[in-house]
């Protein structure tokens, strides 16, 4: 552990006092019905930086109240779309504004590195300028060739209230991916963050009432899954749940939004695979496995978690990997050079852990990192680069989310094989492949099982490309137009032209 690159506490200063985080409802900030609270503790630095209202029923009964209020009144449903997108533009200059503020208080919530969060917080407002340019665009279709007696129109409508759950690996940036989009399409909402990094999202609060949304069109409720994603869930108000997170949890949600049948989005987990090719650029291929995996500790959906490799070259390049990896600087994410922070809490640094010791067990071979690792002058949980090779496909570690800083290696002989270890898969998110040979990333591209396909680059986004998962990766997409397809119901207007219409009951004479 000694050789590896570790930045010991920064001189940065954490505020004082502890972020105060309410409950939004109605255009009103509240405390809970019944007063209670709840702390976050740093997982960096293990200090209280935020102390949030502890949601009840009778919070997600008033946020949703206030929401189906507001889209019925048509206070913002029945707007135009350019009165819509001014509204989003003003909350992305806000976002810009307040970038450093938003940045640092995702930090000492998530434990991700200050530089990760600031860009991050820039990626987010760049996605509320596009949903304000969809906003604009919004339209349905007419039919004029259903003969000279018809006229036929699909209407494009919001889909009504949308209740919006959002993890605690990228807060502010997955909330920037649903609710623009859901408010470009005319819709209203009710926000549920994690409860582990509730603080950016009631910042964003803030920015919607300071760029004049108006009241009830944008509500928050912190706290717990349960009582509160259950509500937000189930209840007949609401029309659609996006949610991000576990499979585990989405499936619970498509379950618990049975009863009413509501519309449901899922964006979940993903075990990706990057694939290696002989003839790949080795050096860039290197480079974007280091960053997959350790990229946000490797809490990501998109985590390139599973490498496969060629046979002929897969020592060399695990070699290169633990080489590079060793540089990589893990420790305190309030310093400017820190790459990779802390994990998010003491349990999941835990489960990360027994998940290698597992595969350590089963005969897989460590070849750098296993264990947690200690950064001078900090009391936070933090994990060492990990790479593990000699990994079978059917060993855990292989197959299911990790979640952490750490990568698998497996080896391949033929584009068949390859294709098949990938798909081998529950997950089905994304997926990458190296070579310089075109028609080999193109035939991997189309026989690959993944929402997304990278081809000689990892984890490149951009709000005009969609988003999300085959498998039980997920359902729906986000970003692009069809992020906000997602939030629209089509309606179908018949039209008869004239009085042509021949009566069913010819009228007997009297």
């Amino acid at each position: 552990m000694n050789d590896l690159t570790v930045v010991s506490k920064s001189r940065a200063d954490i505020p004082a006092d502890p972020f105060l985080a309410r409950h939004l409802i109605g255009g009103d900030w509240r405390e809970s019905h019944d007063g209670q609270t709840f702390e976050r503790l740093s997982p960096s630095h293990g200090t209280v930086v935020t102390r949030a209202s502890m949601g009840g029923t009778n919070d997600v009964d008033a946020a949703i109240d206030a929401a189906r209020k507001a889209f019925d009144a048509g206070s913002w449903s029945r707007i135009s779309g350019q009165k819509r997108a001014t509204f989003l533009l003003k909350i992305a200059d806000l976002i810009d504004r307040d970038r450093q503020r938003i940045a640092l208080m995702e930090t000492l919530e998530s434990g991700k590195p200050i530089s990760q969060a600031e860009a991050e917080i820039e990626g987010a407002s760049d996605l509320w300028r596009y949903a304000a340019s969809l906003a604009r665009t919004v339209h349905g279709d007419s039919h004029n060739s259903l003969g000279s007696e018809f006229l036929g129109l699909v209407l494009k409508e919001p889909v009504g209230v949308v209740s919006i759950i959002t993890p605690w690996n990228f807060p502010f940036l997955i909330v920037s991916q649903k609710l623009p989009f859901a408010l470009a399409a005319g819709c209203t909402a009710v926000i549920k963050p994690s409860e582990l990094t509730p603080a950016t999202t009631t910042i964003l609060g803030e920015l919607c009432i300071e760029a004049g949304i108006p009241s009830g069109v944008v509500n928050i409720v912190l706290g717990y899954g349960d009582p509160v994603g259950t509500r937000m869930t189930t209840d007949s108000r609401v029309n659609m749940v996006t949610f991000t997170g576990s499979t585990a949890v989405g499936k619970s949600i498509v379950s618990a939004a049975s009863g009413t049948l509501k519309k449901v989005s899922l964006e979940l987990g993903g075990k990706n695979p990057q694939v290696i090719f002989p003839d790949a650029d080795v050096e860039s291929a290197v480079d974007a496995v280091v960053f997959g995996v350790y990229f946000n500790a490797g809490e990501c959906c998109n985590s390139g978690s599973r490498i496969i490799v060629h046979e002929d070259i897969a020592e060399a390049f695990i070699a290169q990997t633990v080489a590079l990896s060793r540089q990589v600087p893990f420790g305190d994410p309030l310093d400017p050079s820190t790459q990779v922070g802390a994990i998010i809490t003491p349990e999941h640094q835990n489960k990360i852990d027994t998940y290698v010791r597992d595969a350590a067990n089963a005969g897989a071979d460590i070849r750098l990192g296993g264990g947690g690792l200690t950064v001078p002058g900090l009391d936070g949980q933090f994990y060492q680069p990990t790479v593990i090779a000699n990994v079978e496909s059917s060993q855990p570690i292989a197959r299911e989310e990790v979640f952490g800083p750490v990568l698998s290696v497996l080896t391949f002989r033929t584009i068949d094989e390859a294709i098949a270890l990938v798909n081998d898969a529950e997950y089905g998110l994304s997926a990458g492949v190296w070579s310089e040979n075109v028609h080999t990333c193109l035939e991997f591209a189309r026989r690959a099982e993944a929402g997304t396909v990278w081809t000689n680059t990892w984890m490149d986004g951009f709000a005009e490309l969609p988003f999300g998962g085959v498998k039980e990766s997920g359902q729906g997409r986000e970003l692009g137009k069809y992020g906000l397809e997602e939030f629209l119901e089509a309606k179908t207007v018949t039209m008869r032209i004239g009085k042509s219409r021949k009566p069913w009951v010819e009228p007997r004479a009297s």
